[in-house]
């Protein structure tokens, strides 16, 4: 391999081949989460509890650097489970909610909850099942006590569900053996009558109904000697830690209570603006989920990002296989080639409906180094992929942003990581207000079917399957003699009136 590198090095330097190369990527991505001026640092707090500010039993300063990071397989928790004391990582994930964690030993997950040596343990008799963009899992739903080291003080009873059957969920390599889902309660599983784990927290703890992210994975590799030095990161529950960001936060209004689903008005590639209509970017849904490593854009929005991408960057004949996904980028070592692509921005709906606030990400976070190749390449991937369902704000964004889940004041809020920073250079940007009067006041079209409602929705189905089955069945046994205006027809049929 090193031969193979000299190689090509030698190639460059000759000028016989191009300052890049590209290789198929075989390394495994997780995927299954303006304002006016006046919610400036000092407005921030109303209602809430700093991190500076004792509230109750918490103790905000314990939580900062509680997260580590699977670089580009998520971040987790440390937590302790049962009686006595189960140490499981949990992943943390604001794109679901249930809390899982693995129940029998599987591929490299050796350690796993064992609930019959929990005294606390209470099984509720029901079989549980989620599926993710990638990987599903089946188990059984009960309830246990949990204490969080670098959390909240105390010790809390919830649901949790034990993993007993799974497809790529736990993935090669990952350090984590369960779940935690931080979303809103209709997503549950089996239902929502399930409550879900910061639910549970804030009733039974007192806390304020806030969590707070900082992820601090920018720069680093899935590959090479940083896989030893795991990123680190915050998640402060019950409050904001101040330290953690870099000026003001701005909030942008949670347009329902499912995902974290927020509004996007319109998306700039090298400051040029896509000149999409907004019900594109919004397209089934837009939401923040840290369970998600890159940025996924409907499929009309990532044809434009990459074609603006393409026309203002200075390397302009990639393969198609570095903008999908399936190729990696590489570059003799010590070449930097961030300064080669645009930065992109995103404008998100301030609480005032007629202005905006931009969020920008520079290459740093989108160009994502991966791999090397002997000791003369350098490789990248792109962190940015093609959705059918929807915009998600995954870890690409969030990396460079100190995330504000204001779940108490319907609110998502974004400022500059503390951590995002690359040899000593910011690599995220905000910026606002803007106005937002030649937008739409509506950039989310149509009102998405929850999950919930698509179950429902299915039951409806079969149940008039079954139905139309058992009709035909007694018109078959049962002799009958067709009378003039008592028989079924067209008007009066299922044809009529199918679910579409």
């Amino acid at each position: 391999m090193e031969l193979f590198a000299r190689l090509l090095l030698f190639l460059w330097v000759a000028g016989v081949c191009p300052a890049y190369i590209l290789l198929p990527l075989k390394i495994s991505s997780y995927s299954g989460s303006a304002e006016l001026l006046l919610d400036k640092r000092s407005a921030v707090a109303g209602g809430m509890a700093l991190a500076s500010q004792p509230a109750g039993t918490v103790s905000f300063l314990n939580m900062l650097n509680n997260l580590k990071g699977d670089i580009g397989r998520g971040y987790y928790l440390e937590m302790l489970i049962g009686t006595p004391t189960q140490k499981m990582n949990i992943l943390v994930d604001t794109g679901s909610s249930n809390f899982a964690v693995a129940g029998a030993p599987y591929g490299n997950v050796k350690t796993y909850f064992k609930p019959e040596l929990s005294s606390t343990y209470t099984s509720a008799g029901l079989a549980v099942s989620v599926r993710y963009t990638l990987g599903s899992w089946e188990g059984n739903l009960g309830t246990d006590i949990i204490t969080i080291p670098k959390g909240p003080n105390g010790t809390v009873t919830i649901n949790i569900a034990t993993i007993l059957k799974s497809e790529e969920f736990f993935l090669p390599g990952i350090n984590w053996q369960g779940i935690l889902g931080l979303a809103y309660r209709i997503l549950a599983k089996p239902s929502s009558s399930v409550e879900p784990f910061f639910d549970s927290l804030v009733k039974r703890l007192g806390i304020p109904d806030v969590f707070s992210l900082q992820m601090c994975g920018v720069g680093l590799s899935l590959i090479g000697e940083e896989q030893a030095k795991p990123a680190g990161g915050s998640l402060v529950m019950g409050g904001i830690e101040p330290s953690l960001s870099k000026g003001d936060i701005w909030y942008t209004p949670i347009k329902r209570e499912w995902y974290y689903q927020v509004e996007v008005l319109k998306l700039e590639v090298g400051g040029q603006n896509l000149n999409l209509d907004c019900t594109e970017y919004n397209s089934d849904k837009a939401i923040v989920d840290s369970g998600t490593t890159l940025l996924r854009l409907p499929m009309n929005v990532f044809i434009a990002v990459v074609v603006a991408i393409k026309e203002t960057s200075k390397v302009q004949d990639f393969d198609d296989g570095f903008w999908s996904g399936s190729q990696l980028a590489c570059w003799p070592q010590g070449t930097t080639p961030w300064s080669y692509f645009p930065e992109i921005s995103i404008y998100l709906r301030g609480e005032n409906a007629t202005q905006s606030f931009r969020i920008t990400i520079l290459p740093q976070l989108y160009i994502q180094p991966m791999a090397d190749i002997g000791v003369k390449m350098e490789c990248y991937r792109f962190g940015i992929s093609s959705s059918s369902n929807g915009l998600v704000l995954g870890a690409t964004v969030m990396e460079g942003f100190y995330v504000i889940f204001d779940r108490a004041q319907k609110r998502v809020g974004f400022s500059a990581s503390s951590c995002a920073v690359i040899g000593g250079t910011a690599v995220s940007e905000i910026a606002g207000p803007f106005s937002a009067t030649d937008i739409s006041s509506n950039c989310i079209s149509k009102r998405s079917r929850t999950e919930p409602a698509l179950w429902i929705i299915s039951y409806v189905l079969i149940a008039l399957c079954g139905l139309t089955m058992l009709i035909s069945v007694i018109l078959l046994i049962i002799p009958c003699r067709h009378q003039s205006g008592n028989g079924l027809t067209d008007g009066s049929s299922l044809i009529r009136h199918r679910w579409k």
